[in-house]
């Protein structure tokens, strides 16, 4: 069992940046790929980042690719997204979420944490 906790979330003006954590406790943190969603009011979750278990592997949606990056600390404990150009189209509840291996599709995946509400105004 993995159990995850993101943070890092809030209010920001559009142009603005944010950085979530997300951060693991149980069953060690490295087994897992991570990846970043977001849901917004009335839409589907998507996917936004990916990280592979080691960290040398990533994925990004095209609507985020330049803008955010996925990381994880050396210790792999915790998986960061850097959010820098925020738009007010990027303002939804982001989640993350871990599996064995990379996944863009929502359902397949094993473990998530609550969300983190980020909103950005224009």
């Amino acid at each position: 069992q993995v159990r995850l906790v993101e943070s890092g979330g809030g209010l920001v003006q559009a142009g603005g940046s944010l950085r979530l954590s997300c951060t693991a406790s149980g069953r060690t943190f490295s087994y897992y790929a991570v990846s970043w969603f977001r849901q917004a009011p009335g839409k589907e979750r998507e996917f936004v980042a990916a990280i592979s278990r080691g960290g040398g592997v990533t994925r990004y949606a095209d609507s985020v690719k330049d803008r955010f990056t996925i990381s994880r600390d050396s210790a792999k404990t915790t998986v960061y997204l850097q959010m820098n150009s925020l738009k007010p189209g990027d303002t939804a509840i982001y989640y993350c979420a871990a599996r064995n291996t990379i996944e863009t599709n929502w359902e397949g995946y094993d473990y998530w944490g609550q969300g983190t509400q980020v909103t950005v105004s224009s």
